[in-house]
């Protein structure tokens, strides 16, 4: 059995999407997943499967949602190692008096080479910072997400990959949930 974890994109936000998670839930272990549990109403769903690829589980659930919901939710699955990177590999975690408030994880659909950061055009975003580590791109706003362009659906359209984006607080209360399994 694998625990994995699906971030849907844009779900319950600013009206649009909308489904309640007790729905999701039920949805999903209809469908033959175990121990359902989702954080915050956001889209992050932890799921066990006997079904090992993350891609699989992720096509499984867009599908499923489209079928009962009728949304098309871009959902990309990640694993606890995925979490655990973010931790390691955060370049601004390090930094001396980061405010954590300013920093995220874009999660991306496919592996980025770092040179892919030379697409992104950064410098025009500056005071803002980003850094692409495989399949996630931290980011450090300098004010904060609401205030910056540099957001996923940029992103997307400079890489041409779906992404969904967690604050690090979201990011690291799932780790914890993850570690509980």
């Amino acid at each position: 059995m694998t625990t994995h974890l699906a971030l849907l994109r844009g779900i319950n936000v600013s009206g649009h999407n909308m489904m309640k998670m007790e729905a999701l839930k039920t949805m999903l272990e209809n469908i033959g997943f175990t121990n359902v549990r989702t954080y915050l109403q956001s889209g992050n769903v932890f799921v066990d499967s006997e079904e090992e690829s993350a891609s699989k589980v992720g096509f499984m659930i867009k599908q499923e949602i489209f079928k009962v919901f009728g949304h098309e939710v871009p959902t990309i699955v990640i694993t606890k190692g995925d979490l655990e990177l973010c931790f390691k590999n955060s370049p601004y975690l390090k930094e001396k008096d980061i405010d954590t408030k300013k920093l995220y994880v874009a999660f991306v659909s496919t592996e980025l080479k770092k040179e892919n950061i030379n697409d992104l055009k950064i410098s025009q975003f500056k005071p803002d910072e980003a850094s692409i580590d495989g399949n996630r791109i931290f980011i450090k706003y300098a004010v904060g997400a609401g205030k910056t362009r540099l957001e996923g659906k940029y992103i997307e359209k400079k890489l041409n990959v779906i992404v969904t984006m967690r604050n690090w607080n979201t990011v690291t209360n799932l780790l914890k949930m993850y570690s509980e399994d």
